[in-house]
């Protein structure tokens, strides 16, 4: 499979389609520092010439989109859940990322004698929840703060999964020698800061809330038990990141409930914005799973919004989505009114482990 990103339509069916996807997928994962997981797509990948299981014949014949759909992250949560669940013993050498192993031979094993619980993975997409994105929503709200909008934030999240970043206010950042947040916070996020300094300010987070079409409850071990499955296992940090935010959704769970984005952006911007506060919608790594018809509405909600607002009450898009030519997230803004024209200000890595700042700084 080549290492090298090949364009596709998001929207593409087909095997071709799917092919490309994993071998997307497995460039992408090296691209972040996640060889493990690109061993596992990689491995599933090569069955999928001669599908000898239901389950890969699923995956070779899919019939939606399988890059949107997420495709080979879906079967790759599902190997890794067997792992994490010591179901699958044999897994223990790849997940160790020793030499001289055939991964295609392992895998294949593991999904005949595994096939029943790895099925329903292919039923639902991804759970990407991860905390250490949201640094770039809170260097977001500093720079928005440094336009002049009012630095109280009312905070609407999309594709919110367990509503991880619905707590973000219980967090704290060190955002190249600005700090956000309680002190030590649930949680403490100091991503590797390049480019100039973020601006500093007071800021405050009046309110959090979010939806998601699948919720989870970060509170049920089965459902923190499928989050875990889709951590990059390279990535050990991230599994004490959920271990914290499991138990401050213990103390307080998040305000998360189920709908659609469309419909839950279109809701919350028809409510009564009080005055003095910026209401934000912001995102990550979930645009590319908003149908289009969705992404439409959203869109065309938020722009309705942006018309109307004011400077007492503002409206701010935060969005921090997958470049996939050049492998990393970029942060991009619009705000109304004075911004509405949408602004790179920042790239980061996957999971927050760096951020390049692109705005101008505000500190000598």
């Amino acid at each position: 499979m080549s290492e090298r990103y090949q364009p596709i339509d998001m929207a593409e069916t087909g095997p071709k389609a799917v092919r490309t996807a994993f071998a997307n997928q497995v460039a992408y994962c090296r691209a972040n520092d996640a060889r493990v997981t690109a061993r596992v797509v990689a491995a599933l990948a090569a069955l999928l010439d001669k599908p000898a299981s239901e389950f890969a014949r699923r995956i070779a014949g899919w019939k939606g989109a399988p890059l949107a759909d997420a495709l080979p992250l879906r079967a790759a949560g599902g190997i890794h859940a067997l792992h994490l669940s010591e179901a699958a013993h044999e897994l223990a050498p790849i997940y160790a990322d020793a030499e001289d192993i055939n991964d295609e031979a392992v895998v294949a094993g593991i999904i005949r004698r595994h096939e029943a619980a790895l099925l329903p993975w292919l039923d639902g997409p991804p759970q990407t929840n991860e905390a250490g994105r949201s640094s770039n929503f809170i260097a977001a709200m500093l720079w928005l703060a440094e336009q002049g909008l009012p630095p109280r934030f009312d905070c609407l999240e999309i594709g919110s999964s367990a509503g991880i970043n619905l707590m973000i206010d219980r967090y704290h950042y060190d955002l190249g020698g600005v700090h956000v947040g309680p002190h030590p916070g649930a949680i403490a996020f100091t991503p590797e800061w390049r480019g100039n300094h973020p601006p500093q300010h007071a800021i405050e987070i009046a309110s959090l809330k979010g939806c998601d079409v699948a919720p989870v409850d970060l509170t049920d071990p089965a459902d923190a038990l499928r989050l875990k499955a889709y951590i990059w296992p390279e990535h050990a940090i991230r599994f004490a990141r959920m271990e914290a935010a499991v138990a401050e959704a213990q103390k307080r769970k998040p305000d998360l409930v189920k709908a659609n984005a469309a419909d839950f952006v279109e809701a919350e911007l028809a409510k009564p914005q009080a005055e003095g506060t910026t209401r934000v919608l912001m995102h990550s790594i979930v645009w590319q799973y908003v149908p289009a018809d969705q992404q439409e509405r959203v869109t065309a909600a938020m722009e309705a919004a942006g018309a109307r607002a004011t400077p007492d009450r503002p409206l701010a898009w935060i969005a921090l989505e997958a470049n996939r030519t050049v492998h990393h997230h970029e942060l991009v803004m619009r705000y109304w009114p004075g911004g509405e024209a949408p602004k790179l200000i920042g790239r980061a890595h996957a999971h927050g482990a760096w951020i390049e700042w692109l705005a101008r700084g505000a500190l000598p």
